[in-house]
């Protein structure tokens, strides 16, 4: 690939992030968005995060589900998910179940081709 070519790639990019990303506040007002997709929206960083959380908890380095006391991330997330339920509190859930796997981790408890 030729060196113009990156630079026009990046530009190209560049400009379709600005655009996509700043369409609501050029033409947001012009816009309504019937409530049934507001409510529905209201679940859609759930969804993400589920999305993203979800298979890293769940699949082991091959890409198996791996779903038995011996996989320290389901274990850490499972710990996270009790002391949500019990502190209610994101940022102390986030630092306790990085807390939880890497005390896993460093007691070798589990496998360390995690």
């Amino acid at each position: 690939m030729a060196e113009w070519e990156v630079w026009a790639t990046i530009v190209v990019l560049a400009l379709s992030t600005a655009i996509t990303r700043s369409g609501f506040w050029l033409i947001g007002h012009k816009v309504t968005i019937p409530p049934r997709i507001q409510d529905m929206l209201r679940y859609a960083p759930a969804c993400a995060l589920a999305a993203i959380i979800g298979p890293d908890l769940l699949l082991d380095a091959g890409g198996k589900v791996h779903l038995e006391l011996g996989n320290p991330k389901l274990l850490a997330g499972i710990a996270a998910l009790g002391f949500y339920v019990w502190r209610k509190n994101m940022l102390q859930t986030i630092v306790f179940g990085m807390l939880a796997f890497t005390l896993l981790r460093l007691l070798h408890v589990f496998d360390a081709s995690l």
